[in-house]
């Protein structure tokens, strides 16, 4: 812990655009055939380093079978928030889950990152009996904790129940659970992210285990039952405000990504456009958003439940040249 906030935090993108240049990126290594570990590899990005491009440190895990995917740190900007009772965390930890296994691995990357080393593992039997999800996949860091989000429910196919997001202590790192009290429409899930300041989350939904495990289902692609809505939350009362469906066009809702300015109220959301339902089997595919400029803000404006802006997050988003931050529970703070 450190006495003044972090100083890789910072207040808004362009302070962060700024700020001097990371000298190490992180990148995860698997192996395809769950032959040996998957690995978390140091890659020097220090110009004018002997070393600059190369790998120079590795952390293998203990495990086979794993399946990294995304991951993030432990805090980021948004520990900055006056409320949340961390301002003083450190982005130090990076948070690596592992989707097939359901495995989670928290590395410490000091005192140096050619020194990085497993700080903790969070066996699945964890994860299953706090949250009923598994297949965790993205991580998020946030005002209040690590938020990650899965891509299966319980059960040993993962569709016991649906998919969602669940939080983690951001210092301990202890499952807490479920993030979600009332999911609404919500039955799948892929991606998220949010406006801090004015207190929404936006989340996409792509498939489930089933679907994508053992590789893509034509059957189901051709029937539209993968993924194609949008769902929109009021972050602070964990609630889902309304779902919007992309269309049969617009089959499994990707990532979704802010325009990186809490002044903004519009964000972009990736698909992959389904040629077989347009019509005219010859009509190229129109490559405009399926969300209009103003959905975000016209999502949350009509919904007097749902808190605008929020006086309890000052916090902005941030990009580093390491991996993102994290995600975050109740009252806590993290990177992705």
């Amino acid at each position: 812990m450190t006495m003044r906030p972090d100083p890789t935090f910072h207040a808004s993108p362009k302070l962060a655009m700024e700020a001097p240049s990371e000298d190490h990126a992180y990148t995860v290594l698997l192996s395809p055939g769950f032959s040996k570990p998957d690995a978390l590899a140091v890659v020097d990005v220090k110009p004018g380093s002997p070393t600059y491009s190369l790998v120079v440190h590795v952390v293998e895990m203990p495990n086979t079978g794993d399946e990294f995917h995304h991951f993030g740190w432990n805090a980021c900007s948004s520990s900055l928030s006056p409320l949340t009772g961390h301002a003083f965390l450190e982005r130090r930890y990076l948070i690596i889950p592992g989707m097939r296994s359901s495995r989670i691995y928290v590395v410490d990357t000091k005192p140096h990152p050619t020194q990085a080393r497993i700080h903790k593992i969070i066996e699945p039997q964890e994860v299953f009996r706090k949250t009923g999800y598994s297949r965790p996949h993205t991580v998020h860091c946030g005002p209040e904790g690590i938020y990650v989000s899965t891509l299966g429910g319980g059960g040993k196919d993962g569709t016991d129940g649906p998919p969602g997001i669940f939080i983690m202590d951001c210092e301990t790192f202890d499952v807490l659970g479920r993030w979600e009290i009332d999911r609404g429409a919500q039955q799948k899930a892929y991606d998220f992210w949010w406006n801090l300041p004015r207190d929404y989350m936006v989340s996409t939904e792509w498939a489930l285990p089933p679907q994508f495990e053992n590789g893509i289902v034509p059957e189901d692609l051709l029937a539209n039952r993968y993924g194609h809505r949008a769902h929109f939350w009021d972050l602070r009362a964990r609630r889902n405000v309304q779902t919007i469906d992309l269309g049969a066009n617009h089959q499994m809702a990707l990532e979704v990504r802010p325009a990186h300015d809490p002044a903004r109220e519009h964000g972009f959301i990736g698909v992959v456009i389904d040629t077989t339902n347009l019509e005219g089997s010859r009509r190229r595919p129109s490559r405009q958003s399926p969300l209009p400029r103003s959905c975000f803000r016209r999502c949350f404006k009509d919904s007097a439940s749902c808190r605008r802006s929020s006086p309890t997050s000052t916090s902005r988003w941030t990009t580093s040249s390491s991996t993102s931050p994290a995600g975050a529970p109740e009252r806590c703070a993290n990177t992705t």
